[in-house]
């Protein structure tokens, strides 16, 4: 499948790749990024002395960081001294052990930042080899390894193939085969959240690449490989042997999202600049042909959180109906809950400028003879909220706080997200949430009215684990 076309890898399995920050700090580097981030800050209209803010470059610097140190990591560090001595079959028709017998590591969680629009994409990665020689590796090298080309801005045929060409040339097998499931989070606009109302969250695609006894996809190899991945569930048939004419993956590059962008127009120069200045000091080139286009698409997206013509929209809309949808406080006693659950929304951390997203549940008590709020109300103060830099706790309180005078005071809201932060940075937990919870009125001193919505709420489905 060509992986092992391109002769650099030979270069970075023996070198690495350098971008001149030290192993442990952030150098000179770090302090580039952090300047870059304040002008990113600035350029949506934030203070960035504002408390929560105030060490937000330092957090992203660090988190870019870590999410990028492949480049000055190298394979053969890693390989060298993890081959061990493992016997074929003796004088037997066959293969096993160190000579011939398959060996895959199935289900590594891996997450990269797309070289498109520097938001990440996780990674299911299954790696398998035929050792020769009479010698296998040490399997936690397969991980380690397969980290190293994760932690770079990344596509995902091209992360397949780097993965198999190091592997190849580093252990000298008889042949390498990766499979890798990615998910990449769809993030909506502000313009067109309102009129798709059936938005796909996530992308996802499954892609190959082989070497060695690998390289035929059509090799009977192969049919081994999925067969053991099948014992885990997996589906062959929605494998991708991707073709270099196939459209790009990520989202910022679809049809709806250039209309949308055209519709947005120019973006501020200096913002693009800076996030160029990010890419080369993560030791990327930023006049590469796939990035060149990157600062731009970065910044329109970043720029969905500055909401002051939305703000006027939902502040004025909410003055106007404030009276009509006031419920009567009379017969408290006689209210019956009311909800609705699963209202989906999309946020930027900003402590760390990455996405979080999830849903709402609210709940709030109605006497007989009033009609529901309508939902289409709810879900624009979930985004009014949401299309902001936040952090989850004050989202909870502020969408609880308005909505509490117009549903008569008793009001329940719970909101849960997947933070990508939580998987991007040291502690790197995959499949985490978070819940958070706000109680104002009757439902902060009824416990059983409290546990009434609470057992109300579905379970969670899956948001994006492949």
């Amino acid at each position: 499948m060509g992986c092992l076309d391109d002769g650099r890898f030979a270069v970075e399995i023996e070198n690495g790749v350098s971008n001149g920050c030290d192993e442990v700090g952030l150098g000179n580097d770090g302090g580039a990024i952090e300047e870059a981030v304040k002008v990113l800050l600035e350029g949506l209209g934030e203070d960035v002395n504002r408390e929560g803010l105030r060490k937000t470059p330092l957090r992203v610097a660090k988190a870019l960081s870590e999410g990028t140190r492949g480049y000055k990591q190298k394979v053969k560090d890693i390989v060298q001294g993890a081959l061990f001595p493992e016997a074929g079959l003796d004088n037997r028709v066959g293969h096993a052990g160190g000579a011939g017998g398959l060996v895959i590591v199935r289900d590594l969680d891996l997450f990269s930042y797309c070289e498109s629009c520097l938001l990440l994409f996780q990674v299911k990665c299954h790696v398998g080899y035929v050792p020769s020689g009479e010698r296998v590796v040490g399997l936690s090298k397969l991980s380690r390894v397969a980290d190293v080309f994760a932690k770079r801005l990344q596509e995902p045929q091209r992360l397949a193939d780097e993965m198999c060409s190091a592997l190849h040339q580093g252990i000298k097998p008889a042949g390498v085969a990766i499979v890798l499931q990615c998910t990449h989070i769809h993030f909506p606009d502000i313009e067109s959240v309102f009129l798709d109302t059936n938005h796909e969250g996530w992308v996802k695609i499954l892609v190959s690449s082989g070497s060695g006894d690998f390289e035929n996809k059509s090799a009977d190899v192969w049919n081994d490989f999925f067969s053991l991945l099948k014992l885990r569930g997996f589906n062959m048939d929605k494998v991708h042997f991707r073709g270099s004419s196939d459209p790009c993956w990520c989202p910022s590059q679809s049809s709806l999202s250039a209309k949308v962008s055209s519709k947005i127009g120019p973006v501020n120069p200096t913002m693009i600049s800076a996030v160029a200045s990010i890419i080369e000091s993560l030791g990327e080139d930023p006049l590469r042909n796939e990035l060149i286009g990157t600062p731009s698409r970065f910044v329109k997206w970043l720029m969905n959180f500055q909401n002051s013509k939305f703000d006027v929209k939902l502040n004025g809309f909410l003055r106007g109906g404030m009276d009509a949808l006031n419920i009567n406080e009379e017969n408290n006693l006689n209210k019956k809950i009311t909800s609705e659950l699963n209202i989906p929304f999309w946020s930027q951390c900003e402590h760390h400028l990455l996405p979080f997203h999830g849903v709402v549940h609210i709940g709030y008590l109605i006497c007989d003879g009033f009609n529901p709020i309508g939902k289409s109300l709810l879900q624009s103060i979930v985004h009014f909220y949401g299309f902001k830099l936040q952090v989850q706790e004050r989202l909870t309180r502020q969408i609880a706080e308005t909505i509490s005078p117009l549903l008569g005071g008793d009001v329940i809201v719970v909101v849960e997200a997947s933070h990508t932060c939580m998987i991007s940075r040291g502690i790197e937990k995959f499949g985490s949430s978070t819940a958070t919870i706000a109680v104002l009125g009757r439902f902060s001193t009824d416990p059983s009215a409290r546990a009434s919505f609470l057992q109300s709420i579905p379970s969670p489905t899956s948001t994006g684990e492949q």
